[in-house]
């Protein structure tokens, strides 16, 4: 059976959902599983909402803080559903210095999705962004480096698919203006580098594992309007990652930059299980 995925940050669902986009979406590609990111919900103003996904079961892992990040998860009907873990249900190793010495949760921001299927389990994870000032530079390594030992236990169960707004364009060749951003948010060395060890550590970038020398990119920034995406100056820091023994089973990876209704675009894979 090829399965075929997608993951999108779609910058607020209530938004996308009103603008109509994510329904036409789900019924134009026929995505078995659709990973959102950034839903910006939180539980009690979802279970006042109407959302509706034809045929797709929904999972979510709202942040506690209103109006902020979050993930969700939709399910085709037809496949036998998933076990669900929200969550990492760990803290920082040490304080969050950048906020006052109070130690955060990463639970609490609704970051992480584990999906276990009956042949893989799929992570759907919405990495922190390190900031302009990189105020949470050592939050998200952090983060990272807790996300990375979990879907490590993970692997020597079964294969790991890991997707989602890694917040990281990892080479040159994802960003539009490596030169400008070097050492920035998003291209900073600590989160290229963090992004060479999920690699290093057994895991493959599938987009580049089939397209190394395409430059697509995933994101756009909006706040110097519409003719960044226009013109396509954008960044590459949507991933589906998984196990390196799937290699061989990956039938495409691709960026759907036609897509419209968020900063981000989808990214999608197909794989035969």
């Amino acid at each position: 059976m090829i399965w075929k995925f997608a993951s999108w940050n779609v910058n607020g669902l209530r938004a996308i959902t009103r603008k109509g986009l994510l329904q036409p979406f789900l019924k134009s590609t026929k995505v078995d599983i659709l990973c959102l990111q950034e839903v910006k919900i939180d539980d009690a103003r979802r279970a006042k909402e109407n959302f509706d996904f034809p045929n797709y079961r929904e999972y979510f892992n709202c942040a506690k803080k209103p109006g902020y990040s979050g993930t969700a998860t939709l399910v085709s009907e037809k496949l036998t559903q998933p076990k669900i873990m929200n969550g990492l249900n760990v803290r920082p190793a040490r304080p969050d210095s950048h906020s006052g010495g109070r130690s955060e949760e990463f639970d609490s921001e609704g970051r992480v999705q584990t999906l276990e299927f009956e042949k893989f389990f799929l992570v759907n994870a919405y990495f922190p962004n390190s900031r302009e000032d990189l105020s949470r530079l050592d939050f998200k390594i952090d983060f990272n480096n807790l996300l990375l030992k979990h879907i490590k236990k993970l692997d020597k169960k079964k294969p790991v698919i890991l997707t989602g707004d890694y917040n990281v364009a990892h080479q040159e060749m994802d960003l539009a203006r490596p030169k400008e951003n070097e050492g920035k948010h998003g291209y900073h060395p600590r989160e290229r580098q963090w992004m060479s060890k999920l690699l290093d550590a057994g895991f493959i970038d599938t987009f580049r594992y089939l397209h190394p020398d395409k430059a697509q990119y995933s994101w756009w920034a909006t706040r110097f309007g519409k003719s960044i995406r226009e013109r396509n100056i954008g960044w590459r820091i949507d991933y589906f990652v998984v196990s390196k023994r799937l290699a061989s089973r990956i039938k495409s990876a691709n960026i759907l930059d036609q897509a419209l209704g968020s900063d981000h675009c989808p990214v999608s894979l197909a794989i035969d299980f």
